[in-house]
């Protein structure tokens, strides 16, 4: 517990006890045999009221200077100042006492519903191990430049993200995915800030300064979440608006209205009006409908998804079509050349094939063409490579050894009038073209991540109707990679811009209240992730584009886990509707029966304090959902 809440719990403590005793003399009658002037029993409960309540009064009254007159704390002030006008000393400090008990339980829920997510606060590092000149020197993370030497000893976090250049260890990334079992890093691995390092030294040359370092950008996401809410917490803040002035105005009417045109006494009408005042205040919905969905997000970020706000925890629940971009996405990303197959007759050997398409993608970082200079492993030469054009979506354009070659894929032959023949083999295809004719072509494969089949069934299983697969590879890769997912609908051989028309065609044909997730990985997906009703990235593999744009990170690029998280936020929304139709109809029920004089002010500290404590109870149910 906080300090403020041991405060309270200490104030509520001796209150409750100063309460029981006045409440026992009063019922014992010792009260009335003592014979005490009206002003003497007035202060005796007048000093534990102030002592449990001073703090609701001074609230209220600093809202009312500044014209945030209906609140809560106005109501509890407004009833229990005339319930202390008609006598009925001990209802009001109960109403105040059994109020700031609720007030306790409700700061204690919140700050559990918390806690899950705040741990993620302590990945922030304190400080980094600068090596200068073969000296270590301990400085802030955001002095380090990039390029820097960094040294991670045994048990330290790791403040920026690099790569390891001497050393190898074991580095725990739970606190970031939710992944017990850590991961091997040794000399070359990339390891991300936030880990915590095993029991091995490590040096890591930093790639990215810690404003742009995944720290960095997790904390900015969390500290973001609360500021993003969801439809129904934004419909009861409206409501909370306009409902709270007008059930005051209504416990004004009938505290005064009645006796004026029926005749008697005011006190039985004002006892009514506090009762309804009391059985009005808004607490349990204000509360647990964004606990409810406080509670879901830490539960989401307790395997490892990180939740930008409670709206997008709300769309993922109505999402019944989820998009997926293939390669890193549902296969590994990782290309290797399966197989050369030079063209009969056209003079050129697999390893002069290969030779030349390692030389024309020799200025590309693709991870397609990488794969093919992996597989050449011979120095390359580029100064036999001049003219180098890309051709959008298509392939390469380019001269080698002074001669036309062209790299890609069945379009580019298609587009240059290049007669081909098509090849038939599994996998991604680079069609070569030199000197204005086929020589042959190039296999790449790439392998279906573990878990995506098993991902596909969970998602099915949690009632996603539809999964729609979208890539630029050809429909021969694509869909043998569908097939064996059980991925329902597939889109091949399309460019960056086509997979966002896609995304807008299943928008069209979906239903008002049925959405469309897409998850994907790379830097061209970032426009298909703004543009889908909800977007998810990889957060450990995944682009810094694609995780800015996305709506929910995956930490550990997990998709397996999009079928939990889906889980999560369907319940999330189950209890808080829970909540509102549960507060709203014991409320109204005490409302009616309070203004008939068939309630009391027992039931209205119940229809309150009892209502807000169920529901925050209810709340935290969300906090323990299992997602997978």
């Amino acid at each position: 517990m906080t300090k403020k809440q041991i405060k309270t719990r200490n104030r509520i403590i001796l209150v409750l006890v100063l309460f029981f005793l006045l409440l026992i003399a009063d019922k014992t009658g010792f009260l009335a045999r003592l014979a005490l002037p009206a002003a003497v029993t007035f202060i005796l409960y007048l000093i534990p009221y102030l002592l449990i309540g001073y703090d609701i009064i001074l609230k209220a009254g600093k809202n009312i200077r500044n014209g945030q007159v209906f609140d809560e704390n106005f109501l509890m002030m407004i009833a229990t100042f005339a319930a202390f006008g008609i006598r009925q000393y001990s209802e009001a400090l109960a109403v105040m006492l059994f109020y700031q008990i609720g007030e306790l339980f409700q700061s204690y829920a919140v700050g559990k519903s918390r806690q899950s997510i705040t741990e993620m606060m302590s990945i922030a590092p304190e400080y980094a191990n600068l090596e200068k000149d073969g000296q270590i020197e301990k400085v802030d993370p955001d002095e380090v430049t990039v390029g820097s030497i960094i040294v991670i000893r045994p048990g330290e976090k790791i403040p920026l993200d690099g790569v390891v250049t001497e050393g190898e260890s074991f580095v725990d990334t739970a606190a970031l995915t939710g992944e017990s079992v850590p991961r091997k890093a040794r000399t070359g691995d990339n390891v991300i800030s936030g880990c915590v390092n095993g029991d091995g030294t490590l040096k890591v040359r930093v790639a990215k300064a810690y404003e742009d370092s995944t720290v960095a950008k997790i904390l900015e996401l969390v500290e973001n979440a609360s500021s993003k809410k969801a439809r129904l917490e934004n419909f009861i803040t409206r409501f909370a608006r306009y409902y709270t002035p007008v059930v005051t105005i209504g416990a004004a009417v009938l505290a005064f209205f009645p006796p004026l045109l029926l005749g008697g006494g005011f006190s039985t009408w004002i006892q009514r009006a506090c009762i309804f005042l009391i059985v009005s205040c808004p607490c349990a919905l204000v509360i647990s409908v964004p606990l409810g969905f406080f509670g879901g997000i830490g539960a989401a970020s307790r395997i490892g998804v990180l939740v930008k706000g409670s709206n997008f925890l709300e769309a993922i629940a109505e999402v019944s079509t989820i998009v997926f971009d293939k390669t890193g996405t549902l296969t590994k990303g990782e290309f290797k050349v399966s197989k050369v197959l030079p063209q009969t007759g056209s003079g050129f050997t697999e390893s002069e094939l290969l030779e030349i398409a390692a030389h024309g993608e020799g200025y590309s970082t693709h991870p397609i063409a990488a794969s093919i200079q992996a597989a050449y492993a011979q120095p390359l030469k580029l100064d036999r490579i001049s003219d180098t054009s890309e051709v959008a979506g298509h392939g390469i354009h380019e001269k080698f050894d002074g001669l036309d070659l062209l790299l890609g894929n069945a379009a580019l032959m298609e587009q240059e009038r290049i007669s081909y023949t098509p090849c038939a083999e599994t996998g991604t295809v680079i069609y070569i073209a030199y000197d204005h004719r086929f020589i042959g072509c190039i296999v790449i494969s790439d392998t279906v991540k573990d878990g995506a089949k098993e991902a596909i069934h969970r998602m099915k299983q949690v009632g996603i109707q539809k999964t729609v697969m979208l890539t630029g590879d050809r429909k021969e890769a694509a869909d043998a990679v569908a097939a064996e997912l059980g991925i329902d609908e597939v889109h091949s051989e399309l460019l960056p811009a086509d997979k966002v028309n896609e995304v807008e065609k299943l928008l069209g044909k979906s239903g008002k209240n049925a959405r469309v997730a897409f998850v994907g990985d790379g830097i061209n997906d970032a426009p298909v992730l703004m543009r889908a009703d909800v977007g998810i990235a990889m957060g450990s593999l995944g682009s810094d584009a694609a995780i800015e744009a996305a709506d929910i990170v995956l930490m550990d690029d997990d998709i397996r886990k999009i079928a939990g998280i889906v889980k999560i936020s369907r319940k999330t929304l189950h209890i808080v509707r829970e909540n509102i139709v549960f507060a709203l109809t014991v409320k109204v029920i005490v409302l009616v029966l309070g203004a008939l004089g068939m309630a009391t002010m027992w039931e209205a500290v119940f229809a309150d304090v009892g209502v807000s404590v169920i529901a925050i109870i209810n709340s935290m149910r969300a906090l323990r959902t299992k997602g997978i």
